[in-house]
Formats: C-alpha cells, sequence, structure tokens
C-alpha cells in the first residue's frame, strides 16, 4: 500500500524448506505493526500484530522454545 513505510527487521531460515520474516509497518496515519509472513512454497501467509500481540506471541514462543 502507498500509506505505509516498512522496513525488514528479520528473515529466518524454517525447517522443511520454509522462510519467514518480520518487518516494522509504519502507516500514514502513525500506526505501528509488525508484520509477520511465512512462506510455504508458493504459499504466502501474512499476519500484522498490535504490540500488545506481538509481546504476548514473543513471550509465548520463549516460554516454548526449550533448552
Amino acid at each position: 500500500m502507498a500509506d505505509e513505510t516498512i522496513r525488514d527487521i528479520a528473515k529466518l531460515e524454517l525447517p522443511f524448506r520454509r522462510k519467514a520474516s518480520i518487518r516494522e509497518v509504519r502507516h500514514e496515519s502513525g500506526m505501528r505493526m509488525l508484520r509477520l509472513v511465512l512462506r510455504e512454497g508458493t504459499r504466502i501467509t501474512q499476519v500484522d500484530l498490535d504490540a500488545d500481540t506481538a509481546r504476548e506471541l514473543g513471550q509465548t514462543l520463549l516460554d516454548n522454545a526449550g533448552d
């Protein structure tokens, strides 16, 4: 979209030749979101997260990462 600025934060190689990327998306209105993009072959899933949801997802991943 023309009204958003996107900055790449991270790109990850996942098991089974899958890929993930995390981007910061700033809208013209000033709203900031994190965009999680998952790629599996030609399939792309994109999810925009607000700050609270990103924190909750991050904590859940940390809590379940194991050793």
